[in-house]
């Protein structure tokens, strides 16, 4: 079975136990997990935020399992992981991780790794709106 067992952008509400699921095997002794969600400050925001819209290139997908497969390497992981597009409110989801693995250490390694990788190569950009109605783009991978 590939070790990459989800990498999807997704319209729809990400549910971490889906994830979870996704990623079980026997052989795992340790499952870890990120939740990053929308929140309702940034720094370089003037006001409170209260959405971000967040939108995709078309090959994101693709360039999402190739981190994931990265962030594996030649460990014994598996990676389920998904990063939200379109309006979400504060409170909302927008990447879900979840990784197995036989030891704790490789878990937590490979997903920071997902994590950390998303936020500098994955082709997702978002559109940070304050509770003024003004917005403010935000790099690659948010």
């Amino acid at each position: 079975m590939m070790p990459v067992r989800v990498a999807r952008i997704s319209n729809n509400a990400l549910e971490l136990d889906a994830h979870i699921a996704a990623v079980e095997d026997p052989a795992a002794g340790a499952v870890t997990t990120f939740v990053g969600r929308v929140r309702d400050h940034d720094p370089d925001a003037q006001g409170a935020v209260v959405a971000l819209e967040y939108s995709a290139h078309p090959d994101a997908e693709t360039a999402l399992a190739r981190i994931a497969e990265g962030a594996i390497g030649d460990t014994d992981a598996l990676v389920a992981v998904s990063h939200r597009v379109g309006r979400l409110a504060v409170g909302d989801a927008a990447v879900v991780i979840a990784v197995a693995s036989s030891h704790r250490a490789e878990a937590f390694e490979v997903c920071r790794a997902v994590i950390e990788t998303i936020k500098t190569d994955l082709p997702v950009w978002k559109r940070q709106v304050e509770a003024d109605g003004s917005t403010a783009w935000k790099g690659l991978g948010g």
